[in-house]
């Protein structure tokens, strides 16, 4: 089932993909809530967040979702509203990768089913960020590639979701969908 109105934007490192889904998000005119998937582990990654708030409109609410993002999307999502999603890159690095050191059993399928199923029933806007990191080499290490593999798949079952798809490439959008 394809939602009404979920635009999700790809691309790679510094590609232009959070301010180009700012962009959407500000030019709807609707109130916004921006969804963080970010752990802080670092000052370097700090120093990035910081960058990311900085450029903000100061009116956004902010919420803070490293792992249930299904029911988060479910919490927030309302017609008349925006729900921005920056980044699932991130969301599957804690879910693959858990703050405690463990290592889950596979692939975190219950919360990518979950998520599939809060994306099916949107009623607002939402406009999910992504990395897409399935452009190089063959990863060499299997931790690299259950990560690589997994995120490719997410990738394909949003983009499968959305009503319209944009990679970024240089700051530029190239429309894929919609």
């Amino acid at each position: 089932m394809t939602s009404p109105d979920l635009t999700f934007i790809l691309g790679g490192a510094r590609s232009g993909k959070s301010a180009h889904a700012e962009r959407i998000a500000t030019d709807s005119g609707l109130p916004v809530t921006y969804v963080a998937t970010a752990r802080v582990g670092d000052s370097e990654f700090a120093a990035r967040v910081e960058l990311h708030r900085e450029r903000r409109p100061a009116q956004w609410a902010l919420v803070e979702a490293p792992l249930d993002l299904g029911g988060v999307l479910r919490e927030l999502d309302r017609e008349g509203h925006v729900v921005l999603i920056d980044c699932l890159t991130l969301w599957l690095a804690n879910l693959l990768f858990p703050a405690d050191g463990t290592t889950p059993d596979g692939p975190p399928l219950q919360a990518f089913n979950a998520f599939d199923a809060a994306l099916s029933q949107v009623k607002g806007k939402v406009i999910i960020v992504s990395n897409e990191i399935g452009l190089g080499v063959v990863p060499m290490g299997s931790v690299t590639r259950l990560y690589v593999d997994e995120l490719g798949r997410l990738n394909q079952r949003v983009a499968a979701a959305s009503t319209h798809v944009t990679v970024m490439v240089a700051g530029l959008p190239l429309v894929l969908k919609g």
